[in-house]
């Protein structure tokens, strides 16, 4: 997985919400515009229970390091929440906004939280600032349990994707630039919100220049999250905008949906795709790039196959949804193949490769390899997807 090209360093980008068609389940990709403060609320339904606490890959603070200063502890892991819905608004969002949005039908829970895309270690990367103590409950549940994880954060250190710690090569422990000095990775955490690959605390996120209160997490799990979507942005001032989270669809909806042989790629643009990916063979995988000369892997998917007209989405997320699932002994060259290798979000969708035919495959791997062939590895391969261009030109 992957986010956009970077861009000016000097200035936060706009947020760009894209909402999923409602027959796919893919998280999106966020981006916000730097703006006002506000004051910090947070709105929630129900009282917090106790669940067991797994591990994660975090590393507690050594206590003869300085401390930075917190407004207060940690609180621990109470009752989980299922997110639905993010929101993201132009101006802050205020207790009366807030009010209105958790009196629509079915919400069960509300979090806010700022966000922006901010430069770190020369990367753009998509960002919250939170406040751990409450934000925690809505994250999956093996990066929710892990109490040194959100020290850390309440301390000062950013927690960044697993792929975007992996193969995006920001270490652990490692102290990487950003807009106001070096922050320290404290953890590697995938919160599930889609392309959001980094989690601050709120003072943190004051010192980056984040915008205040301009996010919303909803749960809202009982209700068809299409209607939840036009339900709350009807509460919110114009420009406000929401993105489906592990929709809950209509039955009909949930079926898995039959495609014609016509549905899919011709062999000439199967063939035209697999050209053009193997004509950049040696070229260096870098995080975030989209070609022509450096790639990550869903970047060099979706340049490949838009030289054949194949309007691709950005993200392996969003690739995994662009048709119908095969099995590994039907699968046929220009066929995707995607892994699940995240330990802190076990669902989630983490990294995409070409079928190639005869066991090979082709693919950006990770910061410090290259484009290159490679044996199908079957190690949490997580599926076969047999490309649509319909269906894949409807994902944003």
């Amino acid at each position: 997985m992957a986010t956009s090209t970077r861009r000016d360093h000097r200035r936060l980008v706009p947020f760009i919400v894209v909402a999923l068609v409602a027959v796919l389940t893919a998280d999106t990709l966020l981006l916000v515009q730097s703006g006002g403060r506000g004051d910090t609320t947070v709105a929630r339904r129900r009282p917090a229970a106790a669940v067991p606490k797994q591990s994660l890959a975090a590393e507690t603070r050594p206590q003869t390091q300085p401390q930075p200063q917190t407004t207060q502890p940690v609180a621990p892991l109470g009752q989980l929440h299922k997110p639905n819905l993010f929101v993201v608004t132009r101006k802050p969002l205020t207790n009366q906004l807030l009010r209105k949005v958790a009196r629509v039908k079915g919400v069960k829970a509300l979090e806010l939280a700022d966000a922006a895309s901010v430069l770190l270690d020369d990367k753009r990367v998509q960002t919250l600032a939170v406040n751990p103590s409450s934000f925690r409950a809505y994250t999956p549940k093996v990066t929710a349990s892990s109490d040194a994880l959100w020290a850390n954060v309440a301390a000062g250190d950013v927690a960044v994707s697993f792929v975007l710690g992996n193969d995006g090569g920001l270490a652990l422990h490692r102290r990487v630039s950003g807009p106001a000095g070096e922050l320290r990775i404290g953890a590697y955490a995938t919160t599930g919100f889609g392309a959001v690959d980094a989690v601050v605390s709120r003072e943190t996120g004051r010192t980056l220049g984040l915008p205040q209160n301009n996010a919303l997490i909803v749960s809202a799990p009982g209700v068809d999250s299409a209607k939840l979507r036009k339900a709350v942005l009807g509460q919110l001032p114009k420009g406000a905008q929401a993105a489906m989270v592990n929709p809950v669809l209509p039955k009909p909806q949930t079926r898995q949906q039959t495609l014609a042989a016509g549905s899919f790629m011709t062999a000439a643009q199967i063939t035209v795709a697999l050209r053009a990916a193997v004509s950049k063979l040696g070229r260096p995988y870098v995080w975030g790039a989209e070609g022509p000369d450096t790639f990550d892997c869903s970047g060099l998917v979706q340049w490949a196959y838009a030289q054949a007209g194949v309007r691709m989405p950005r993200v392996t997320h969003q690739q995994w949804v662009t048709g119908p699932q095969v099995s590994l002994a039907q699968a046929q060259p220009g066929d995707l193949l995607f892994w699940r290798s995240d330990p802190t979000n076990p669902g989630y969708i983490s990294h995409v490769a070409i079928y190639w035919g005869k066991g090979k495959m082709l693919q950006a791997p990770r910061t410090g390899d290259v484009v290159k062939f490679s044996p199908v590895n079957t190690r949490n391969l997580a599926g076969v997807v047999r490309v649509s261009p319909a269906l894949a030109s409807r994902v944003r």
